[in-house]
């Protein structure tokens, strides 16, 4: 697997770079589309998994014991669909073949540094693979060389610098109290209980450095100045990575594996509950005010990933289930969303929501697939979205915590007061002037829309199936 997922793509991109430039702009599409479609369909398939996603539910999860390999199998399909749109779109919005090819390789590098964080069974390695999805972002993000670009690339490698400070300041601590960076090794030297008072302490001062870092790498509130100004000045293709998966695989994704594999986080937590609650507020009274429409969906990924905080902080079976599953389907619909975002700013040539309307009537599969999109983010029934937020409340709720899961379903319908208004102002009402000769976009934005349409509806049509035949048994919901 390891060969798989890090070493082939490291090698495809060493050897494009080799090939003539013709050639290698040729071939870097259909080699990333390879990559992608192989390894998604290499984890569905695995005898590994005991499902869909990878995780035995009754011997694992009901005993509190998620590893890491189950865990991982949700990652590492996820990544695989946003990076497949993100090839798609990058296709359909770059005109200069020079700058796809090196799109494209920024995309297998980012790629890499992904599945190395899915992969790492060590502190330091997580680290390195971190920087290398920091990296490669950084570039992504000025990849057109644009003010507004360079300036987001800039906030977003400042707020990383700090970040990895407080990660490696936390490492060396960590070192310093275990004598080990090994995942199993640092958790059974931080809950064992034979910790002094003193060292107890300080191993807990390292967990909240290393917390705090992956809080600005997930874009949590209030370390998520950066997040907003990358996603919105980034090129659209690159948003669809960085809205899809990047700051949940750098930093929601490692935070749920480290507080369940390493720090043993196994009890309700006030902090990630408070935090969690905060994103979710900021994020959706933050969107509801934008007019530009990928700084909307910006704060509205803020606004989600809260969820997957407050399902994490419940530490219970049905909080973490709903945060996991809630990574996959925010990297669903969001990458859908920042798709289509896509195809209205190549076909009508602004993302201004002030500027835009009736779209539906000149592209209706965007359209379409757009308000699936949201419906899904907002949590209505039966799309995939819905489930995930149920488990997530259903946690906080069992959790001890019923202020907060209240609040949160409010929340939910801030989610869909945005997201109504979003639609309205692009796709419902009265064509805009100006727009009258508009056209659908064309099959390279239409293919991800689709898939990943279909893969939210089919989710949460069998979503019950699922949880009764794998996840938790039915009669445990009574």
């Amino acid at each position: 697997m390891i060969t798989l997922f890090i070493a082939v793509p490291l090698v495809v991109v060493l050897i494009l770079n080799l090939l003539p430039r013709k050639l290698a702009n040729a071939l870097s599409f259909w080699c990333g589309m390879a990559l992608t479609v192989i390894s998604g369909v290499y984890v569905l398939t695995t005898s590994q998994s005991s499902w869909l996603f990878g995780f035995d539910p009754v011997k694992r999860i009901l005993n509190w014991e998620i590893v890491p390999s189950d865990l991982s199998a949700v990652m590492f399909v996820s990544i695989a669909l946003v990076v497949f749109s993100a090839f798609w779109v990058g296709q359909y919005l770059f005109s200069d073949k020079n700058r796809q090819f090196i799109f494209n390789n920024l995309l297998l590098l980012c790629m890499v540094g992904m599945n190395g964080v899915v992969f790492s069974r060590d502190l330091f390695t997580l680290y390195v693979f971190l920087e290398i999805v920091a990296a490669s972002s950084f570039i992504l993000i000025a990849l057109e060389k644009t003010k507004a670009g360079i300036e987001g690339a800039f906030k977003y490698v400042l707020l990383s610098a700090i970040a990895t400070v407080l990660i490696l300041s936390s490492i060396a601590l960590l070192f310093m109290t275990c004598g080990s960076l090994d995942y199993h090794t640092v958790r059974a030297c931080l809950t064992s209980g034979q910790l002094d008072a003193g060292a107890s302490r300080f191993a807990l001062f390292a967990v909240c450095l290393f917390v705090a870092g992956l809080f600005i790498k997930g874009g949590i509130v209030p370390f998520h100045g950066w997040l907003p100004d990358a996603y919105s000045s980034a090129p659209t293709a690159a948003s669809v990575l960085l809205g899809g998966i990047v700051t949940k695989a750098a930093g929601v994704f490692t935070l749920v594996q480290l507080a369940q594999n390493v720090f043993g986080f196994d009890k309700p937590s006030p902090v990630l509950l408070g935090f969690g609650m905060l994103s979710i507020a900021v994020g959706a009274f933050a969107a509801l005010g934008q007019k530009d429409f990928k700084r909307m969906l910006a704060y509205s990924s803020i606004s989600q990933i809260g969820y997957i905080i407050i399902g994490l902080g419940s530490a219970n079976v049905f909080g973490v289930v709903g945060a996991i599953f809630h990574i996959f389907n925010h990297s669903v619909f969001k990458t859908l969303l920042f798709v289509n975002a896509a195809a209205v700013e190549k076909q009508s040539g602004t993302v201004d929501m002030d500027r835009l309307g009736g779209l539906s009537n000149k592209m209706p599969v965007t359209g379409f697939t757009s308000v699936l999109a949201f419906l899904s983010t907002a949590g209505v029934p039966p799309l995939s979205g819905f489930w995930s937020k149920l488990l997530i409340i259903l946690g906080v709720w069992q959790s001890g915590s019923p202020t907060v899961a209240i609040i949160a379903i409010l929340l939910s319908l801030m989610t869909l007061a945005y997201f109504l208004s979003m639609q309205r102002r692009v796709f419902f009402g009265k064509l805009a002037a100006g727009l009258e000769e508009i056209r659908e976009a064309d099959f390279r934005a239409l293919v991800p829309a689709v898939v990943l349409a279909v893969i939210t509806l089919v989710i949460g049509l069998i979503f019950p199936w699922l949880l009764g035949t794998f996840l938790v048994p039915l009669e445990s919901l009574l």
